[in-house]
């Protein structure tokens, strides 16, 4: 484990929850990026060596739409930096850690990303980063 990558925050209107972060905090937004096949608009904030990224869905089936329409806005999701994502869901699965899949997806800003269930991690969840 390197570091915590970012902090995932769902949220209904990015363009809502930057007056909280850009406008009233004065943090810098590092990039943005349309997912479509995972129905997300994405936003990272920076935050010290953390970012904060806002995920704010395209469509009903987003992978945040059932997210929000059961908890509201807020923390989605903890992000820890790795060398290699496929090495930790082998790990994990040898743990006890359940992944939500066999093998990493494509994340924003050119990395593979996995999530460890949050029945398995202490009821968070939990993403795993690997940079190209």
């Amino acid at each position: 484990m390197k570091k915590i990558d970012h902090i995932g925050i769902a949220v209904k209107s990015i363009d809502k929850a930057l007056n909280l972060y850009k406008n009233l905090l004065e943090l810098e937004v590092t990039g943005e990026e349309v997912l479509e096949d995972r129905g997300l608009r994405v936003v990272f904030v920076q935050v010290g060596e953390t970012r904060i990224e806002l995920l704010e869905p395209l469509n009903e089936n987003s992978e945040i739409s059932g997210f929000l329409a059961k908890r509201g806005e807020g923390i989605h999701h903890i992000a820890y930096a790795v060398d290699n994502v496929q090495e930790m869901i082998n790990k994990s699965k040898e743990l006890g850690i359940k992944p939500l899949s066999d093998e990493p997806k494509d994340g924003a800003h050119n990395t593979k990303v996995a999530f460890l269930h949050p029945k398995t991690t202490n009821g968070v969840l939990t993403e795993l980063v690997e940079h190209r």
